[in-house]
C-alpha cells in the first residue's frame, strides 16, 4: 500500500499556499498536518532560506516555491545537504508543468536563432522582477546557446533610457511587465532572418501549479540533495 506523505505547507495563508493546502488535501497519498515529513515552502524571499535550513536540520524534505534563491544561496543549501545526505529539497521557480515544458523547448529552439528576447507578465501584487521562472529560462537558454557555439544576439542600441533593453540574464534580455487582471504568463521571443517564433506559457489560475507542487512531494524523497528546477524530475531529452 502507498505511504501517504505527511505534508505541512508554509505560507498557507496566501494564495499559492491556500491553492496548495486545497491540492494536498484533495490528493489520496498526503494529509495535511502541522507533524510533517514533507514540508511546502510558499512563503517570501526574507524567510525561505531559514525555512528550509530548518527543515534539512529536522529531517524534513522540502519543496520550494519561494523566490530568492540565488546562485549563493543555492550553494549554502547544497553544503548543509551534504550533512543530511537522505534530505531531498527540490526548488523550483514553476510549478506550471506548461511553464517547465516551455522553458526547455525555449533552450532547445534558442541554438537554432540569431536573436532571443523574453517577455514575462505577472500580477502587480508580485514582489519580484524579473520573475524566478524569467530567471531560469534565461539560464537554460543561454547554456544551451553557449553550448552550441551561438554569439549574442545582434543590438545596435548606442543610448537608452534605462531599464528600456530589459534586465540581461546570462545573455538574454528580459522585460517585466506588472498588469492588474494578469496571474502568471511568459513569452520566448526567438528571431532569424525572415521570421520568428514565440513560445508562450499562460497560467490563468493558480490550480495550474499544484500537479507541479504534488509531483515535487511525490518525487523529493527519492532525490536526496539538491534539486533546482522542476524539469530535472521530467523526462526532458529533447
Amino acid at each position: 500500500m502507498t505511504q501517504t506523505l505527511r505534508v505541512a505547507v508554509l505560507g498557507k495563508s496566501g494564495r499559492m499556499g491556500a491553492e496548495a493546502c486545497r491540492a494536498i488535501q484533495a490528493a489520496a497519498d498526503m494529509e495535511l498536518v502541522a507533524g510533517a515529513t514533507h514540508v511546502v515552502d510558499l512563503t517570501v524571499p526574507s524567510a525561505t532560506a531559514e525555512n528550509v535550513r530548518f527543515a534539512v536540520e529536522h529531517g524534513l524534505h522540502a519543496v520550494v516555491g519561494t523566490t530568492g534563491w540565488d546562485e549563493q544561496r543555492r550553494a549554502d543549501l547544497a553544503e548543509q545537504l551534504k550533512r543530511a545526505p537522505e534530505v531531498g529539497v527540490l526548488i523550483a521557480p514553476n510549478f506550471a508543468l506548461g511553464s517547465v515544458l516551455a522553458s526547455a523547448f525555449a533552450a532547445k529552439a534558442a541554438q537554432y536563432f540569431e536573436s532571443v528576447e523574453l517577455i514575462e507578465l505577472h500580477h502587480p501584487a508580485k514582489v519580484d522582477a524579473p520573475s524566478g521562472t524569467a530567471v531560469r529560462t534565461a539560464e537554460l537558454i543561454t547554456q544551451a546557446r553557449r553550448e552550441a557555439g551561438v554569439p549574442k544576439g545582434p543590438d545596435a542600441t548606442e543610448t537608452q533610457l534605462e531599464g528600456a533593453r530589459g534586465a540581461v540574464v546570462g545573455d538574454v534580455p528580459v522585460h517585466a511587465v506588472r498588469l492588474r487582471g494578469l496571474v502568471a504568463h511568459q513569452e520566448v521571443l526567438l528571431g532569424g532572418e525572415g521570421e520568428q517564433l514565440t513560445i508562450r506559457h499562460d497560467s490563468f489560475d493558480r490550480a495550474s501549479f499544484m500537479p507541479g507542487v504534488l509531483l515535487g512531494l511525490r518525487t523529493v524523497a527519492q532525490r536526496p540533495g539538491l534539486a533546482y528546477g522542476l524539469d530535472s524530475y521530467l523526462d526532458l531529452e529533447l
